[in-house]
């Protein structure tokens, strides 16, 4: 175990040298008197688990994963270890809001650490101070721009609490701030979390499924031996293990919060939109998916260039189909006559493409299929590069080898995720095995708080937009008249503006065309 100093030593406190609420003040005691060194086992006894943390060596360090283990005590004394270990170094420990902040790794520190082992602590600042110098700041980011009040600073270490509260962008950019000049020192981060909430996905690829996480810009940087996951549950707690109370009350959680809390399961967790998801069910590999030339096809595209592009390719399968494509059944809106499903057989997801490169690789992956529609995201035939928009010169190169002009997704969220919930409940919804990005993103979406029928806008989504576009746009209801659909893209009052805009939108949804009649409705 560690001391404290390693210069500094515990003074005699004079009996006159106490405060009124009896913890000795430093402040007052003579700089001359013997101070024996203190060792942080006299606060702090980790347990197996936590030990284990502690002692990892690995840059980024995840602890946790259920509910109970000590996870955010150990937090707060490997930030203690690491100010104690050099002098005049910084160290961070953030939470998402002051309310969390405050609840948990500062009241473990106004319980748990004696007035006389640190020099002072600032209330304002939520600042503490060493005897050797270092500090120790406790922060909050709730907002994402908040974590640009650390823009210039430098931390030997930087600890955050429920990991899976921050975004990945936050994460990011605070590992930019992992860094100290001082001699002999080794800039570290560690986090401690519970599956769930908004950066469940990438927390879950960096350091659960050791690989790049969804909406990394530079997936190829991504190097596993910085990361380390020590799992622990409530069994590796001795003061809770036991607990037959606390243990009655969370096995009788719902089941994903059970599982989340309990056993610390990264598969199913609290606020999970599609909770249904089976990859045994719901997915084949493709010898397995019997796709019939005569089947329908179409396209879905969720532009981006910072963001990956995301492309699927789908096939509307009947039900008396060969292959995996024979076993969709159901009925309704989606399955509509004879119990129709639908195939989503091809991915292409990259970001930093240009419109014409991202067409160029559509028309290259499609080999030569006969597709009937291509369906874009709404933003792309506003958005322009130049003189014409996205979707135009995406269009013309399609065009000019077969391929449909793409036309505007519809954009129902709320109706689009109702759709894809239904289908996959219904087994009316295959994905292709090798469509990985999209496995992979769906059940990491979350519900949004502001509206739980839509799903939280995160990064690393673009996949699952793309697949909402396919089969919202192609068996969601009928689109509005093309004259209503030009209206509601006009904002503008003045009528002779109006009217231009208004006959240059009519050109556009008529040279998109409108899509064929639907295979899957009456």
């Amino acid at each position: 175990m560690w001391f404290f100093g390693p210069n500094w030593r515990r003074k005699a406190v004079p009996e006159d040298a106490a405060r009124e609420d009896g913890v000795p003040d430093s402040s007052q005691q003579p700089e001359d008197a013997e101070r024996p060194l203190i060792r942080a086992s006299e606060f702090y006894r980790p347990f197996p688990r936590q030990k284990e943390f502690h002692q990892c060596a690995a840059k980024y360090r995840l602890f946790g994963g259920a509910a109970g283990p000590g996870k955010t005590k150990a937090l707060l004394w490997e930030a203690i270890r690491q100010a104690n270990r050099f002098p005049c170094v910084d160290t961070l420990l953030l939470r998402r809001t002051f309310p969390e902040l405050e609840a948990s790794l500062i009241t473990y520190f106004r319980r748990d650490v004696p007035r006389y082992v640190y020099q002072s602590y600032n209330e304002a600042k939520h600042v503490i101070t060493w005897h050797n110098g270092s500090t120790t700041r406790f922060g909050y980011s709730a907002g994402e721009n908040d974590v640009y009040q650390y823009q210039g600073a430098e931390f030997l270490f930087i600890g955050i609490d429920e990991l899976t509260h921050f975004t990945l962008g936050q994460w990011q950019f605070l590992t930019s701030r992992n860094r100290c000049a001082v001699p002999g020192t080794t800039p570290n981060m560690a986090a401690a979390t519970n599956p769930g909430n908004i950066g469940h996905a990438w927390v879950k690829a960096l350091w659960v499924d050791r690989r790049p996480a969804p909406g990394m810009d530079r997936p190829g940087q991504y190097d596993p031996s910085d990361y380390a996951f020590i799992r622990a549950t409530i069994a590796d707690n001795p003061l809770y293990r036991n607990d037959a109370d606390y243990l009655k009350t969370l096995n009788a959680l719902p089941r994903h919060l059970r599982q989340a809390f309990l056993e610390g399961d990264w598969n199913v967790f609290a606020g999970q939109y599609f909770d249904l998801f089976d990859v045994r069910r719901h997915t084949a590999r493709a010898e397995q998916l019997g796709l019939e030339a005569w089947w329908p096809r179409w396209i879905s595209i969720d532009w981006g260039f910072e963001h990956p592009s995301a492309v699927y390719w789908h096939a509307g399968a009947g039900r008396t189909g060969s292959g995996a494509g024979g076993t969709l059944r159901g009925s309704g809106q989606a399955g509509a006559e004879n119990g129709r499903g639908v195939i989503t057989y091809r991915e292409f997801v990259q970001n930093h493409l240009s419109p014409g490169m991202l067409a160029q690789a559509i028309v290259e992956r499609n080999k030569g299929e006969k597709i009937q529609s291509i369906y874009l995201s709404p933003d792309a035939f506003a958005h322009h590069t130049s003189e014409s928009t996205i979707a135009d010169q995406l269009g013309e190169v399609l065009a000019g080898y077969g391929l449909p002009r793409p036309i505007p997704a519809d954009d129902d969220r709320v109706g689009g995720w109702m759709l894809i919930y239904q289908m996959l409940q219904d087994d009316r919804w295959l994905i292709a095995d090798h469509c990985e990005r999209l496995i992979d993103c769906l059940p990491t979406l979350v519900r949004d708080p502001a509206n739980v029928e839509d799903v939280q806008k995160m990064d690393g989504d673009d996949p699952a937009d793309s697949a909402r576009y396919g089969l919202k746009s192609r068996l969601g209801p009928g689109r509005a008249p093309i004259e209503q659909r030009v209206a509601e893209r006009i904002s503008t009052a003045d009528l002779t503006s109006r009217h231009i805009w208004t006959e240059k939108f009519l050109a556009e949804e008529r040279r998109a065309g409108r899509a064929p009649k639907l295979p899957f409705r009456r």
